[in-house]
């Protein structure tokens, strides 16, 4: 019966042994429920996966005026506009943040998870790591509404609103093979990261349908400064350098940048740039940068929308499932003439 559809409120009830009415009540955050008896109510319901009626835990009964949020990390521009875009619908709703980051360790996902429970009316999730995501989706309070931000698990009792990463990386190659670029490298991210992953398919897919006969080229990376200049110093050392460096996302196009610029080559004059998620940076530096625009502030806020959408956002519910389509900005470095926008 555990973890099954067939679990009702009456198994919860037998379980805790207290009435089905106590169940409810501590349930849907009434304050006529003794602290140790809520306690243990929630702890049942969720061993048991019980998901009630979403109507009964739709926001408009929530108590404590809190929404959870839990991300993979805090640093960078990537992470600031996302939490912007969620600020900025909180506070229009009289809302307030409760933000957890469990550093990009999946072992500490579940324990920032389950600081949440009885603190926050709903729950903001983003867990891009690509290996045993459904294992950690068993840490979601099923009893709780969350949305699942651009995220490697499985879409099921929760809503999700995420990136077509794929797509966008299909986009961006089809521009540089359509400029004439023919030997194009990749600088990867991380290996057990969602986004890295179908933006590395997206590539590989692209590249064997306007290319066929030429090798991927794929160099490690990690999402960062750091990586994306070690890419660009590997790629110098080579005996043989690609006409195009498309960077899995803009901060390691920002290192290769600078790699490229030490060794005394112009972008694009003798290797073409391009990113993926068009940070604020990626229009001020020189050349300005082409890239997938994601508008990140955007996920933000329709993830927060959706949870607080009574149908959408419980378990249960509509089950809304949105993707976010990238938008192709051509800037300099791609080597086709186009402003800085």
């Amino acid at each position: 019966m555990e973890g099954g559809v067939s679990v009702t409120i009456k198994d919860v009830a037998r379980r805790a042994n207290v009435s089905v009415a106590t169940v409810s009540r501590a349930l849907n955050g009434h304050q006529n429920v003794a602290e140790a008896v809520r306690e243990r109510v929630l702890r049942i319901a969720d061993e048991l996966r019980y998901s009630p009626h979403h109507a009964a835990r739709s926001l408009s009964s929530r108590r404590t005026q809190t929404i959870g949020v839990v991300l993979p990390d805090l640093y960078g521009e990537f992470f600031s506009e996302l939490m912007r875009g969620i600020d900025q619908v909180a506070r229009e709703r009289g809302l307030h943040l409760l933000v957890s980051s469990y550093h990009g360790n999946p072992r500490e996902q579940g324990v920032a998870l389950r600081t949440m429970r009885g603190r926050v009316d709903g729950l903001l999730l983003m867990s891009p790591f690509a290996e045993g995501a459904d294992a950690l989706a068993g840490d979601l309070p099923p009893t709780m509404p969350a949305v699942l931000m651009n995220s490697a698990l499985t879409p099921g009792v929760h809503a999700s609103v995420g990136i077509d990463n794929h797509g966008g990386a299909m986009a961006m190659m089809r521009h540089l093979l359509q400029a004439g670029h023919r030997r194009i490298a990749f600088i990867g991210g991380p290996d057990d990261n969602f986004d890295a992953r179908e933006r590395l398919r997206g590539y590989r897919d692209a590249l064997a349908e306007g290319a066929p006969g030429i090798e991927p080229r794929v160099l490690a990376g990690d999402f960062d400064e750091a990586s994306g200049h070690r890419a660009g110093q590997a790629l110098l050392a080579a005996a043989e350098r690609p006409d195009a460096v498309f960077a899995a996302n803009d901060m390691m196009a920002l290192g290769c940048l600078f790699a490229l610029s030490q060794a005394g080559l112009r972008v694009p004059d003798d290797i073409a740039l391009a990113g993926f998620d068009d940070i604020p940076l990626s229009r001020y530096v020189h050349p300005p940068l082409t890239t997938m625009r994601v508008e990140i502030a955007e996920l933000g806020a329709r993830a927060i929308g959706t949870l607080l959408d009574p149908d959408a956002g419980a378990p249960g519910g509509a089950r809304r499932h949105e993707l976010l389509t990238p938008e192709l900005v051509v800037r300099r470095s791609s080597g086709v003439n186009a402003g800085a926008t």
